[in-house]
């Protein structure tokens, strides 16, 4: 009895989380794909109709919408976050005496919520109370900063806010791959000539690439749940100009009552994830063969 609790035990405390699991998260998402391919409303129904959502949600402006400010979101962002991230690590790699305060400030907008810095960015680019009012105060009459409010340049006040909340993240994850870098490599190249700019371009960060993925899929993932951030920020306003598919599918679903309409736009979004994640476990999980 005795060895077969101690063979068991561990399945059997397991197995509640397991199960939970199991019914909460993938069981939803196999109800959520189901309910996509039927006529709900207001209310679920069970009743399969074919892909009548997903040509609905292809027919709507606003999932165009969505989708385009995704593209411009996810880019700009990945992109911004990496290229600040991965030069604030490099200067804090020069041993400079106030890293450790510094490495904290950059730092800290990661501990804050989407829905803190959402709100905070949104009273600094208001135009009546932000950026623009204080240069305007300052004597800079003509100063124009109404991103916030435009339409057409709204997405970016959505990078911006986070792009400062997730840089520092970014920051300290290159930050540990270059302490990790081998140091007699580096004084050998110093010592053949080479100068601390080609060193870091040609042999360091070329030996960050599973840094470099790590961060995209990360980041990735942030873009794509983008939420909150939106909510906080914008609204999904003016208008709908800053929707992103997960905003589309909460107007959807507690708005508008199309539960249908949601269900799908959710399983799109499952699906881009998944298209960013298999590849990923893909490389990490495959034998390595030396």
């Amino acid at each position: 009895m005795t060895d077969w609790l101690e063979k068991h035990v561990p399945k059997l405390v397991l197995a509640p989380s397991l199960i939970a699991i199991f019914v909460f998260v993938y069981g939803f998402i196999g109800w959520t794909a189901y309910v996509s391919f039927t006529k709900s409303r207001l209310l679920p129904k069970y009743d399969l109709v074919g892909p009548i959502q997903y040509e609905k949600l292809a027919a709507s402006p606003r999932w165009e919408v969505a989708l385009t400010n995704l593209a411009i979101f996810g880019i700009l962002f990945i992109l911004f976050a990496t290229v600040i991230g991965l030069i604030l690590a490099i200067m804090l790699d020069q041993k400079i005496r106030t890293e450790g305060p510094l490495r904290t400030i950059y730092l800290y907008p990661m501990a804050l919520s989407f829905i803190v810095t959402g709100t905070a960015w949104k009273w600094i680019l208001n135009p009546g109370l932000g950026i623009e009012s204080v240069f305007r105060d300052m004597g800079f009459e003509n100063f124009t900063f109404d991103w916030l409010v435009n339409p057409d340049l709204a997405i970016y006040t959505v990078v911006i806010a986070g792009v400062w909340q997730s840089s520092g993240f970014v920051m300290a994850l290159f930050l540990a791959g270059l302490r990790s870098v081998d140091g007699e490599i580096i004084r050998a190249a110093m010592v053949d000539g080479i100068s601390t700019p080609r060193i870091y371009m040609s042999i360091i960060i070329p030996s960050m690439a599973p840094i470099f993925l790590s961060s995209f899929i990360v980041l990735s993932h942030l873009a794509i749940k983008s939420f909150d951030l939106v909510i906080a920020l914008t609204g999904g306003g003016p208008g709908y100009a800053t929707d992103l598919p997960a905003t589309y599918m909460y107007a959807m679903a507690f708005s508008r009552g199309d539960i249908g309409q949601a269900a799908s736009s959710a399983t799109v979004m499952m699906m881009i994830v998944t298209a960013i994640i298999v590849p990923y476990l893909y490389s990490e999980l495959r034998p390595r063969h030396d």
